[in-house]
């Protein structure tokens, strides 16, 4: 019988979905494992290749698992709210939620193809209203909690109210606004009960404020910083400008420190920590307060370095700071003006990371020096950014290699401060970045002390004249929540007298309502403005924005416990069972977005008593990712319809072509394309152009391993993979590759050998005969037989228990190849072999264990355990060595003498057969390792 993937895969992936072979349910006899994949955004371009390599690692892990006899939770679910489906919904008209749900059925036709084994009864759409009701409750939630510093947890804002009631707020420690003003008990009971609440807005763990954000215009919405690259929007490359609105925001920075201690709790690799810990940016410093000359207003900076007040030459501003309008004379507005105009259009991420740029521009202000008492002048400058510490900087040019650069670019003094800081005889900067060891010089009342002793008597002074205070500060910033689109989770708020309120949480949801439009109206407000007659209680105006794509995914993992819930978000009992995930697997990309906000959300939860734990993720492994090999053809710059082969562009200069990246589908070799393909693929372009072919007629390519995606049309369909080899071969395959962590390239040439590997496991069940009968025998098996596949199964789960994922294929391959040489078709070896296949091949495992007679699935039996006694090696082949190098072997029992080795080894025909008729002048047996006869 010939192994037929095409008839095997389909039947047992309809017999596993029918028979709700992969349903869960608490079952307290055995121990729980919960595996989860960071969800996918379901695009209209379905998967390529490089998806399922996380997704089948997890799959492994759970029927591993499974098989362990641990009960396992796998679910899948879809990211289905975002700005792809919406911007598709402006082009079109189409409704975002017909486009949502056919890019849905497509993602699970192709996941099912693959035969993982998710428990679909779970199955969420952050889009559904059924679910975004309890993110909108959440959110809910967190606007009716305050973050007390003293308990270091959330409370209910009832808890803020009473302590008002019995101290006003002068004793309370709490995350809050800047701005708040002090009252005491009895004012507090003085005020209205619309005044307590505005007070109480100021507390809240979720608020409205102006907030400095990224607005691109043409997409009509504020986008993360992850939705931006290289100064444009991701999606559509749109210019993207810093503008002030009107936002929620939520009080992260207040589980700052919570959110890096829970970092030395979890299983996670120390670069994604690293991340993590620099994105929150813990320092310890000061505040200085620098007096604006002739002006009534104090500028307030933080910095890691008291210690080097005497080296401020100059202070810089953010662009986007309030007071830079204020603080500009007349002779300097327009060019500040014109400079704030240019910044506006820079993403944070890019100026932060173009170090070596200069610009900026001065004022025509002065500040004063809190400590020294010098003038040193304002200057606005696009390195400094309004969302970190206070948009303020002290620039000490002596310390600093930025600020240096700044001030010789602009012609600003430089003054070195401590001993470690040297200028050469150009007055360039030889060392900087003092340590706190070293010694103060140039500095008054400080020279002598060493830095970290300066540290402190700044501060101590600074604190004595009320000019400054130590601090510790977080380079996370609060959360913006609001979203300027139609396609996300509507916020259950509507506004009275320019307050924001909550709807009650009985009226949740709260859905989207039918517009005509999927952009901003006319007059600039969100989509929902267009929605007739969307009021309140049929007067109060509802919030506008939507929520951000990051709120559905911040709770999701909760949500697959109970996921059929209406009257919970979910269930304790359930949540305590299930608890933390304990296998995450997902991508860098998210390092700083979905999971730090899913950790606040997490610790949020259990504060409040929703949630038992703090901490989502147990363990997490970031795949890597499988690379693209793309095709790239020139076209000649002037005239664009002339494309020629890669192979005459040596014939040309660089600059006089232009790369284009073409599809792979139309390459007919490893470098030759098929030019009717190309002209199929993208008629607009190649229908009519010229190619200039190769003497040969052939028209060459070049090829260059890169990312893929739809952008580099390298992308291939698992679809296609699977339809040519099986979709047991692509699992193996993409575990085959390496490490999971590690990223690596797709080579097609490559998988032949693994759907080889399935053929000839196959023929082990069938008479050794591609044509051949089912065949095995209930014979009972040799040592040798039972050597082979106890020395698998330990391999195996030894690489599973430590998550290495690609050796299992190995040992597999090996196995099956030690099994055929030895004509092995004994029934126990061979189910054997297919328990510790099925966790990666489990649609032939599936088809061979019913061959076997068995009718219950394989994914439900145990998963074998090794025999030691079968791997315990009665003898040892020694390498001979004469003079040290290797000339035979001997095969002796492990137990035999040092002296029978010896005589052994001089009796052998080679060995004497080096020595001539001498005796050798010395015989070395290391055991267990090597002889060597040195003559």
């Amino acid at each position: 019988m010939v192994y037929d993937p095409k008839q095997i895969e389909p039947k047992w992936q309809e017999y596993w979905q029918q028979n709700n072979v992969y349903k869960t349910e608490i079952d307290h006899n055995k121990p729980k494992y919960y595996t989860l994949d960071m969800f996918p955004y379901p695009s209209g371009k379905g998967l390529h290749i490089g998806h399922p390599l996380g997704y089948t690692a997890s799959d492994i892990m759970a029927r591993y698992k499974r098989m362990k006899g641990f009960n396992v939770l796998h679910p899948m679910g879809f990211d289905s709210f975002g700005l792809p489906a919406e911007q598709h919904a402006i082009d079109t008209g189409q409704h975002p939620a017909v486009t949502t749900e056919q890019n849905i059925a497509t993602f699970k036709s192709q996941l099912s193809k693959l035969g993982f084994c998710f428990d679909w009864s779970r199955e969420i759409q952050t889009s559904s209203p059924e679910y975004y009701q309890w993110t909108q409750w959440i959110f809910m939630q967190l606007f009716n909690s305050w973050f007390n510093y003293d308990t270091n947890k959330a409370e209910a804002i009832d808890t803020l109210y009473a302590a008002f009631e019995q101290t006003g707020n002068q004793s309370i420690n709490a995350a809050c606004d800047e701005d708040v003003v002090e009252f005491t008990a009895e004012e507090w009971k003085a005020f209205t009960e619309e005044e307590k609440y505005k007070i109480s807005l100021q507390y809240r763990l979720t608020y409205v404020a102006d907030s400095v954000v990224n607005w691109c215009p043409a997409l009509g919405t504020v986008l993360a910083n992850d939705e931006i690259k290289d100064g444009v929007s991701e999606r559509g490359g749109h210019p993207v400008e810093r503008k002030k609105m009107k936002q929620w925001s939520m009080r992260i920075t207040a589980y700052a420190d919570r959110l890096l201690q829970g970092l030395d709790k979890i299983e996670w690799s120390d670069p994604l920590k690293e991340m993590q810990r620099n994105w929150i940016g813990k320092s310890h410093g000061a505040e200085m307060d620098f007096k604006v000359d002739g002006h009534e207003v104090t500028l307030t900076c933080f910095t890691t370095r008291p210690d080097t007040i005497y080296g401020v030459t100059f202070m810089v501003m953010a662009p986007e700071h309030d007071l830079v309008a204020q603080l500009t004379t007349p002779e300097q507005k327009a060019e500040v003006e014109a400079y704030v105009e240019m910044a506006k259009n820079r993403s944070e991420r890019e100026r932060q990371s173009e170090v070596k740029r200069v610009s900026g521009v001065f004022t025509g202000s002065y500040v004063m020096n809190p400590i020294s008492g010098e003038k040193a002048p304002l200057w606005v400058a696009d390195y400094v950014l309004a969302g970190y510490g206070t948009g303020v900087v002290m620039a000490v040019p002596g310390g600093d290699e930025r600020d240096f650069r700044f001030a010789r670019h602009f012609n600003l003094p430089v003054t070195a401060v401590v001993k470690s800081t040297r200028l050469d005889e150009k007055g360039e900067v030889v060392e900087a970045n003092p340590t706190k060891d070293d010694v103060m010089i140039n500095s008054g009342f400080l020279n002598g002390m060493t830095c970290l002793e300066a540290i402190q008597a700044v501060i101590k002074k600074a604190e004595a004249d009320d000019t400054g205070k130590g601090k510790v500060n977080f380079r996370l910033r609060d959360a913006v929540f609001s979203r300027q689109r139609y396609w996300g989770e509507p916020v259950p708020a509507y506004f009275k007298n320019d307050l924001p309120y909550m709807i009650k949480e009985e009226e949740l949801p709260l859905t989207l309502p039918e517009i005509s439009e999927y952009k901003p109206t006319a007059d600039g407000d969100p989509p929902l403005g267009r929605a007739k007659g969307w009021l309140y209680q049929g007067q109060y105006p509802y919030e506008l924005t939507t929520m951000p794509g990051w709120a559905g995914s911040s709770w999701y993992f909760a949500r697959y416990m109970d996921a059929q819930n209406a009257e919970e978000f979910v269930n304790k009992e359930k949540a305590a069972y299930w608890n933390q995930v304990d296998l995450y697997i997902g991508g860098t990309e998210h390092a700083v977005g979905h999971l730090l906000y899913a950790r606040f959300w997490a610790h949020f939860l259990n504060d409040r008593g929703f949630l038992p734990y703090g901490e989502p993720f147990k363990k997490l492994i970031n795949q890597g990712m499988i690379q693209g090999n793309s095709a790239i053809i020139y076209r000649l710059k002037e005239d664009a319809s002339k494309y020629i082969s890669a192979k005459q562009k040596g014939t040309y200069k660089a600059e006089d072509l232009v790369e284009i990246h073409v599809t792979v589908k139309a390459l007919t070799g490893e470098d030759t394309l098929d030019l009717n393909v190309l002209r199929e693929w993208k008629p607009e372009d190649f229908k009519n152009a010229t190619f200039v072919a190769d003497a040969d007629g052939s028209f060459y390519c070049d090829r260059r391993v890169e990312k893929m995606g739809k952008r580099y049309h390298n992308a291939i369909n698992p679809d296609d993979v699977i339809a040519d080899y099986s979709a047991d071969t692509l699992r193996c395959y993409e575990m085959f590759l390496g490490p999971l962590e590690q990223s690596k390239p797709w080579d097609t040439k490559g998988i032949d050998g693994v759907h080889k590997f399935f053929r000839k496991m196959w023929r082990l069940f069938h008479s050794f005969d591609d044509q051949g009968e089912f065949d095995t025998t209930q014979g009972t098996s040799t040592d040798a037989e039972q050597k082979i596949i106890h020395k698998a199964i330990k391999r195996v789960t030894e690489d599973l228990e430590r998550f290495s994922f690609n050796t299992p294929v190995s040992t597999l391959m090996i196995c099956v190849n030690e099994l055929t040489d030895a004509k092995c078709n004994k029934h126990e070896i061979l189910e054997n072999l297919l328990l510790i296949a099925a966790p990666y091949a489990p649609h032939i495992a599936e088809e061979l264990w019913a061959k076997m007679g068995h009718v219950t699935s394989i994914h439900l039996a145990d998963f074998p355990t090794h025999n030691e006694k079968y791997l315990q090696e009665s003898s040892f082949e020694y390498p001979i060595s004469i003079n040290g190098k290797k000339r035979t072997t001997i095969n002796v029992p492990l137990d035999m003498p040092k002296g029978d080795i010896e005589k052994q080894v001089l009796a052998n025909e080679i060995v004497q057969k080096w020595l001539e008729g001498k005796a050798p002048k010395k015989v070395i047996v290391v055991p267990k390792r090597i002889v060597n006869v040195v003559i």
